[in-house]
Protein backbone atom coordinates (compact mmCIF):
# COMPACT_ATOMS: atom_id res chain seq x y z
CA UNK A 1 0.00 0.00 0.00
CA UNK A 2 1.37 3.43 -0.96
CA UNK A 3 2.15 6.06 1.69
CA UNK A 4 -0.69 8.29 0.47
CA UNK A 5 -3.30 5.51 0.63
CA UNK A 6 -2.01 4.38 4.01
CA UNK A 7 -2.37 7.91 5.39
CA UNK A 8 -5.95 8.20 4.09
CA UNK A 9 -6.84 4.77 5.50
CA UNK A 10 -5.52 5.82 8.91
CA UNK A 11 -7.87 8.83 8.96
CA UNK A 12 -10.90 6.63 8.17
CA UNK A 13 -10.00 4.22 10.99
CA UNK A 14 -9.52 7.14 13.39
CA UNK A 15 -12.98 8.60 12.70
CA UNK A 16 -14.61 5.16 13.03
CA UNK A 17 -12.93 4.49 16.39
CA UNK A 18 -13.91 7.94 17.69
CA UNK A 19 -17.58 7.33 16.83
CA UNK A 20 -17.56 3.88 18.50
CA UNK A 21 -16.01 5.29 21.68
CA UNK A 22 -18.47 8.20 21.77
CA UNK A 23 -21.51 5.89 21.55
CA UNK A 24 -20.07 3.47 24.13
CA UNK A 25 -19.24 6.16 26.66
CA UNK A 26 -22.59 7.87 26.15
CA UNK A 27 -24.30 4.60 27.10
CA UNK A 28 -22.04 4.18 30.14
CA UNK A 29 -22.69 7.72 31.34
CA UNK A 30 -26.46 7.27 30.92
CA UNK A 31 -26.31 4.15 33.11
CA UNK A 32 -23.84 5.33 35.76
CA UNK A 33 -24.17 9.14 35.79
CA UNK A 34 -20.45 9.17 36.65
CA UNK A 35 -18.71 12.53 36.33
CA UNK A 36 -15.49 10.83 35.23
CA UNK A 37 -17.27 8.90 32.49
CA UNK A 38 -19.07 12.08 31.41
CA UNK A 39 -15.72 13.88 31.08
CA UNK A 40 -14.35 11.02 29.01
CA UNK A 41 -17.47 11.04 26.80
CA UNK A 42 -17.13 14.76 26.14
CA UNK A 43 -13.47 14.25 25.25
CA UNK A 44 -14.50 11.55 22.75
CA UNK A 45 -16.96 14.00 21.22
CA UNK A 46 -14.04 16.39 20.68
CA UNK A 47 -12.08 13.48 19.18
CA UNK A 48 -14.77 12.97 16.54
CA UNK A 49 -14.49 16.58 15.42
CA UNK A 50 -10.69 16.56 15.54
CA UNK A 51 -10.38 13.30 13.59
CA UNK A 52 -12.75 14.55 10.91
CA UNK A 53 -10.64 17.71 10.66
CA UNK A 54 -7.51 15.57 10.17
CA UNK A 55 -9.33 13.47 7.54
CA UNK A 56 -10.21 16.63 5.61
CA UNK A 57 -6.67 18.02 5.96
CA UNK A 58 -5.09 14.82 4.62
CA UNK A 59 -7.53 14.86 1.69
CA UNK A 60 -6.58 18.47 0.86
CA UNK A 61 -2.84 17.83 1.34
CA UNK A 62 -2.92 15.01 -1.22
CA UNK A 63 -4.63 17.07 -3.90
CA UNK A 64 -2.32 17.67 -6.88
CA UNK A 65 -0.79 21.06 -7.56
CA UNK A 66 -2.90 23.50 -9.57
CA UNK A 67 -2.53 26.97 -11.10
CA UNK A 68 -3.10 28.68 -7.76
CA UNK A 69 -1.06 26.26 -5.63
CA UNK A 70 2.00 25.41 -7.73
CA UNK A 71 3.78 23.64 -4.86
CA UNK A 72 0.73 21.58 -3.98
CA UNK A 73 -1.50 21.63 -0.88
CA UNK A 74 0.84 19.79 1.51
CA UNK A 75 0.81 22.49 4.19
CA UNK A 76 -2.79 21.54 5.01
CA UNK A 77 -1.31 18.72 7.10
CA UNK A 78 0.94 20.74 9.44
CA UNK A 79 -1.74 23.44 9.63
CA UNK A 80 -4.28 20.87 10.86
CA UNK A 81 -1.60 19.40 13.12
CA UNK A 82 -1.00 22.82 14.67
CA UNK A 83 -4.74 23.21 15.28
CA UNK A 84 -4.83 19.69 16.73
CA UNK A 85 -2.08 20.62 19.19
CA UNK A 86 -4.42 23.33 20.52
CA UNK A 87 -7.12 20.67 21.05
CA UNK A 88 -4.60 18.49 22.87
CA UNK A 89 -3.40 21.37 25.04
CA UNK A 90 -7.04 22.13 25.91
CA UNK A 91 -7.62 18.50 26.87
CA UNK A 92 -4.48 18.58 29.02
CA UNK A 93 -5.57 21.78 30.75
CA UNK A 94 -9.03 20.35 31.37
CA UNK A 95 -7.53 17.17 32.84
CA UNK A 96 -5.19 19.16 35.13
CA UNK A 97 -8.00 21.42 36.38
CA UNK A 98 -10.31 18.44 36.88
CA UNK A 99 -7.59 16.61 38.82
CA UNK A 100 -6.91 19.64 41.05
CA UNK A 101 -10.63 20.00 41.71
CA UNK A 102 -10.83 16.34 42.78
CA UNK A 103 -7.77 16.76 45.02
CA UNK A 104 -9.33 19.64 46.95
CA UNK A 105 -12.97 18.56 46.67
CA UNK A 106 -13.13 14.74 46.62
CA UNK A 107 -16.32 13.08 45.31
CA UNK A 108 -17.48 9.54 45.89
CA UNK A 109 -17.65 7.32 42.79
CA UNK A 110 -20.93 5.56 41.95
CA UNK A 111 -21.64 2.48 39.83
CA UNK A 112 -17.96 1.69 39.44
CA UNK A 113 -18.24 -1.77 37.80
CA UNK A 114 -19.81 -0.69 34.52
CA UNK A 115 -17.50 2.28 34.30
CA UNK A 116 -14.43 0.06 34.72
CA UNK A 117 -15.55 -2.27 31.90
CA UNK A 118 -16.23 0.66 29.59
CA UNK A 119 -12.84 2.19 30.34
CA UNK A 120 -11.13 -1.16 29.69
CA UNK A 121 -12.89 -1.49 26.35
CA UNK A 122 -12.03 2.12 25.47
CA UNK A 123 -8.38 1.65 26.39
CA UNK A 124 -8.06 -1.57 24.37
CA UNK A 125 -9.63 -0.01 21.26
CA UNK A 126 -7.63 3.21 21.64
CA UNK A 127 -4.37 1.33 22.16
CA UNK A 128 -4.97 -0.69 18.98
CA UNK A 129 -5.61 2.55 17.06
CA UNK A 130 -2.48 4.25 18.46
CA UNK A 131 -0.30 1.25 17.53
CA UNK A 132 -1.68 1.31 13.99
CA UNK A 133 -1.13 5.07 13.75
CA UNK A 134 2.49 4.68 14.94
CA UNK A 135 3.04 2.19 12.14
CA UNK A 136 1.58 4.68 9.63
CA UNK A 137 3.78 7.48 11.00
CA UNK A 138 6.91 5.37 10.53
CA UNK A 139 5.93 4.70 6.92
CA UNK A 140 4.64 8.16 5.94
CA UNK A 141 6.10 10.74 8.42
CA UNK A 142 2.68 12.41 8.39
CA UNK A 143 2.42 15.22 10.97
CA UNK A 144 -1.37 15.08 10.75
CA UNK A 145 -1.47 11.41 11.75
CA UNK A 146 1.15 12.09 14.43
CA UNK A 147 -1.03 14.79 15.98
CA UNK A 148 -4.10 12.57 15.84
CA UNK A 149 -2.14 9.74 17.45
CA UNK A 150 -0.99 12.03 20.25
CA UNK A 151 -4.58 13.07 20.84
CA UNK A 152 -5.66 9.44 21.24
CA UNK A 153 -2.61 8.76 23.41
CA UNK A 154 -3.84 11.51 25.71
CA UNK A 155 -7.24 9.81 25.77
CA UNK A 156 -5.53 6.57 26.72
CA UNK A 157 -3.94 8.26 29.71
CA UNK A 158 -7.17 9.98 30.71
CA UNK A 159 -9.15 6.71 30.46
CA UNK A 160 -6.54 4.96 32.58
CA UNK A 161 -6.83 7.67 35.23
CA UNK A 162 -10.64 7.32 35.22
CA UNK A 163 -10.38 3.53 35.54
CA UNK A 164 -7.90 3.71 38.41
CA UNK A 165 -10.17 6.20 40.14
CA UNK A 166 -13.09 3.79 39.76
CA UNK A 167 -11.08 0.83 41.05
CA UNK A 168 -9.56 2.71 43.99
CA UNK A 169 -12.62 4.72 44.87
CA UNK A 170 -11.70 4.54 48.55
CA UNK A 171 -8.49 6.49 47.90
CA UNK A 172 -9.69 9.44 45.87
CA UNK A 173 -6.31 11.16 45.87
CA UNK A 174 -4.86 8.39 43.65
CA UNK A 175 -7.21 9.23 40.78
CA UNK A 176 -6.56 12.96 41.12
CA UNK A 177 -2.77 12.61 41.33
CA UNK A 178 -2.60 10.33 38.29
CA UNK A 179 -4.82 12.70 36.34
CA UNK A 180 -2.58 15.65 37.25
CA UNK A 181 0.63 13.90 36.15
CA UNK A 182 -0.90 12.64 32.91
CA UNK A 183 -2.30 16.08 32.13
CA UNK A 184 1.12 17.73 32.57
CA UNK A 185 2.79 15.12 30.32
CA UNK A 186 0.13 15.54 27.62
CA UNK A 187 0.57 19.32 27.75
CA UNK A 188 4.32 18.97 27.15
CA UNK A 189 3.70 16.65 24.18
CA UNK A 190 1.26 19.22 22.74
CA UNK A 191 3.98 21.90 22.90
CA UNK A 192 6.44 19.60 21.08
CA UNK A 193 3.84 18.86 18.42
CA UNK A 194 3.12 22.56 17.91
CA UNK A 195 6.85 23.24 17.44
CA UNK A 196 7.17 20.42 14.87
CA UNK A 197 4.10 21.68 12.97
CA UNK A 198 5.42 25.22 13.03
CA UNK A 199 8.76 24.06 11.62
CA UNK A 200 6.98 22.51 8.64
CA UNK A 201 4.93 25.63 8.04
CA UNK A 202 8.16 27.66 8.11
CA UNK A 203 9.91 25.26 5.68
CA UNK A 204 12.58 24.09 8.09
CA UNK A 205 15.36 22.00 6.54
CA UNK A 206 15.07 18.22 6.59
CA UNK A 207 17.04 16.34 9.29
CA UNK A 208 20.80 16.01 8.77
CA UNK A 209 20.48 12.26 8.19
CA UNK A 210 18.19 12.85 5.19
CA UNK A 211 20.42 15.62 3.83
CA UNK A 212 23.42 13.28 4.11
CA UNK A 213 21.49 10.65 2.17
CA UNK A 214 20.70 13.21 -0.53
CA UNK A 215 24.39 14.16 -0.72
CA UNK A 216 25.46 10.52 -1.13
CA UNK A 217 22.88 9.92 -3.88
CA UNK A 218 23.87 13.04 -5.85
CA UNK A 219 27.61 12.39 -5.62
CA UNK A 220 27.20 8.72 -6.55
CA UNK A 221 26.66 9.66 -10.20
CA UNK A 222 29.99 9.20 -11.98
CA UNK A 223 29.73 12.41 -14.03
CA UNK A 224 28.70 14.72 -11.18
CA UNK A 225 31.65 16.85 -10.01
CA UNK A 226 29.84 18.30 -7.01
CA UNK A 227 26.85 20.39 -5.98
CA UNK A 228 25.98 23.44 -3.90
CA UNK A 229 23.08 25.45 -2.49
CA UNK A 230 21.13 22.40 -1.27
CA UNK A 231 17.70 23.42 -0.01
CA UNK A 232 15.19 20.97 1.45
CA UNK A 233 11.89 21.07 3.26
CA UNK A 234 8.77 18.98 3.79
CA UNK A 235 5.23 20.09 2.96
CA UNK A 236 2.75 17.45 4.12
CA UNK A 237 3.42 14.25 2.17
CA UNK A 238 5.87 15.92 -0.24
CA UNK A 239 9.64 16.32 0.22
CA UNK A 240 11.14 19.23 -1.73
CA UNK A 241 14.79 19.03 -2.83
CA UNK A 242 16.56 21.85 -4.67
CA UNK A 243 20.26 22.10 -5.56
CA UNK A 244 22.82 23.36 -8.09
CA UNK A 245 24.53 20.45 -9.86
CA UNK A 246 28.18 21.01 -10.81
CA UNK A 247 29.16 19.38 -14.12
CA UNK A 248 32.16 19.42 -16.43
CA UNK A 249 32.43 22.69 -18.36
CA UNK A 250 32.56 21.07 -21.80
CA UNK A 251 29.49 18.82 -21.62
CA UNK A 252 26.78 19.44 -24.20
CA UNK A 253 23.45 20.89 -23.09
CA UNK A 254 21.78 17.58 -23.91
CA UNK A 255 24.26 15.58 -21.80
CA UNK A 256 23.96 17.99 -18.86
CA UNK A 257 20.20 17.67 -18.98
CA UNK A 258 20.45 13.87 -19.14
CA UNK A 259 22.70 13.72 -16.06
CA UNK A 260 20.34 15.98 -14.10
CA UNK A 261 17.40 13.76 -15.07
CA UNK A 262 19.25 10.64 -13.90
CA UNK A 263 20.07 12.24 -10.54
CA UNK A 264 16.46 13.42 -10.20
CA UNK A 265 15.09 9.94 -10.90
CA UNK A 266 17.41 8.36 -8.33
CA UNK A 267 16.33 10.87 -5.68
CA UNK A 268 12.67 10.17 -6.43
CA UNK A 269 13.25 6.43 -6.07
CA UNK A 270 14.74 6.94 -2.61
CA UNK A 271 12.27 9.54 -1.31
CA UNK A 272 8.53 8.98 -1.67
CA UNK A 273 6.61 11.91 -3.18
CA UNK A 274 9.80 13.92 -3.79
CA UNK A 275 9.64 17.15 -5.79
CA UNK A 276 13.18 17.66 -7.16
CA UNK A 277 14.48 20.84 -8.81
CA UNK A 278 18.05 20.77 -10.15
CA UNK A 279 19.95 23.65 -11.78
CA UNK A 280 23.05 22.71 -13.78
CA UNK A 281 26.16 24.86 -13.77
CA UNK A 282 29.82 24.49 -14.91
CA UNK A 283 32.12 23.26 -12.18
CA UNK A 284 34.52 26.16 -12.97
CA UNK A 285 31.90 28.53 -11.50
CA UNK A 286 32.91 27.20 -8.09
CA UNK A 287 35.91 29.54 -7.99
CA UNK A 288 34.44 32.43 -9.96
CA UNK A 289 34.69 35.77 -8.05
CA UNK A 290 31.35 36.91 -6.71
CA UNK A 291 29.67 33.56 -7.37
CA UNK A 292 27.37 32.65 -4.49
CA UNK A 293 28.03 29.27 -2.94
CA UNK A 294 26.27 27.51 -0.11
CA UNK A 295 27.33 24.17 1.38
CA UNK A 296 29.54 23.15 -1.50
CA UNK A 297 29.95 19.38 -1.79
CA UNK A 298 32.45 17.89 -4.19
CA UNK A 299 34.11 14.56 -4.86
CA UNK A 300 37.49 14.00 -3.29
Amino acid sequence: MSALRLTRYATYVSVFVALVLLVTKAFAWWETRSVGVLASMLDSAVDVVASMMILFAVHVAQMPADNEHRLGHGKAEPLASLAQSVFIAGSALYLVLHALDRLFFPEAVREADLGVWVMLFSMALTLALVMFQRYVIRKTHSTAIESDSLHYLSDLGANFAVMVGLLLSAWLWVDATLGLLIGLWIGWQAVKLAVASGNQLLDRELPDSMRDEIRDIVLSHPQVRGFNDLRTFRSGPTVFIQLDLELDDHLSLWMGHQIAEEVTEKLRRNFDNADVMIHQEPVSFRNKPGHHQWEVESKS
